[in-house]
């Protein structure tokens, strides 16, 4: 069985995502188109290439995420350091550990650039925030004078997950003029309809959202510059849990409790990571349980629904 998915960012969280595709996969799924944000994007990049749902727990599994919070230089010195990358790097730490963790992955599978992929089957979401819009790589890059086919997966993917404050933003020049990228979180966290068109679908697209169901979030301290960055950010990338989906979008998506972790708990042991690939795996096999691909048709790509709903057939 042929299936799209679209992956919400969530950080740390995104440990939770590889339980949901193991049950998917399991029951017999397997992904034709993939796009990511954020954690969403390492997620989409590495099924893009070819990795599974075993491969893809036993790297998450022994993933110390704590590896890519390594500073270089003078801005390892204590404090002075931090406050150098904040205000010159305009990040924590370098994201390089992020682009060579992904690169080394998927070099092993035969992929550098998205022109080693078929056409159209990995999409990444990045934020341009010199211009507060919404990129999709590759298929953007030509407006900064690049060629997608070249453009390196794992670079993409960085910039991707290059969360405000704690890691420094890639810089892309257009016409002389320097754009920020940065999370793709910032913007459009959830794209669900990325893949959509005015065309019936042959198979189904489905959406993988993280959910924060905790209502009672402990205060969160912001007394030095490194709490004050954790707390903002938490709260910017944790705020798209409680924005709406459409009834289109949500009977389509797999919502995933993330059981009150937050996107920048960079310390999980193997209990957690454990508790949240679980609670992924439980929430897809729920949603399996009542999904019915020929039923979404009927009620929301079927031409007499289209206005109603908001797609054109």
């Amino acid at each position: 069985m042929r299936a799209d998915a679209v992956f919400e960012g969530g950080g740390m969280k995104g440990i939770a995502l590889i339980g949901a595709i193991t049950t998917m996969e399991v029951n017999g799924y397997q992904w034709e188109n993939v796009a990511g944000t954020s954690a969403g994007s390492i997620v989409a990049a590495l099924l893009a290439a070819g990795y599974r749902h075993q491969e893809l727990r036993k790297i998450f599994d022994n993933l110390n995420f704590l590896n890519f919070l390594k500073r270089k230089g003078w801005q390892r010195v204590p404090y002075a350091g931090a406050a150098y990358g904040l205000l010159v790097q305009k990040g924590l730490y370098p994201a390089d550990e992020i682009e060579k963790f992904v690169g080394e992955l998927l070099r092993k599978k035969g992929i550098l650039t998205f022109g080693d992929l078929p056409p159209s089957s990995l999409r990444i979401i990045a934020s341009d925030i010199s211009e507060g819009r919404m990129l999709v790589l590759p298929d953007d890059l030509p407006e900064f004078g690049i060629h997608p086919a070249s453009f390196p997966v794992a670079r993409a993917v960085r910039m991707s997950c290059s969360i405000p404050y704690f890691f420094q933003p890639y810089i892309l020049n257009r016409r002389g003029k320097q754009h920020v990228i940065v999370d793709g979180a910032l913007l459009s966290n959830f794209p669900v309809w990325l893949f959509d068109n005015n065309e019936r679908p042959l198979w189904p697209s489905f959406g993988f959202r993280l959910l924060d169901e905790n209502k009672k979030k402990k205060p969160q301290p912001t007394r030095g510059l490194y709490s004050f960055s954790k707390a903002l950010v938490t709260t910017m990338l944790d705020a798209h849990d409680r924005q709406y989906v459409k009834k289109a979008e949500e009977v389509r998506t797999i919502f995933i409790p993330t059981l009150g972790y937050t996107a920048i708990d960079f310390s999980l042991n193997s209990a957690q990571k454990d508790e949240l690939f679980e609670s992924g795996r439980k929430a897809a096999d729920q949603f399996l349980r009542q999904w019915d691909f020929n039923r979404y048709l009927v009620a929301y790509r079927s031409s007499k629904n289209a206005g109603k709903n908001g797609f054109l057939i």
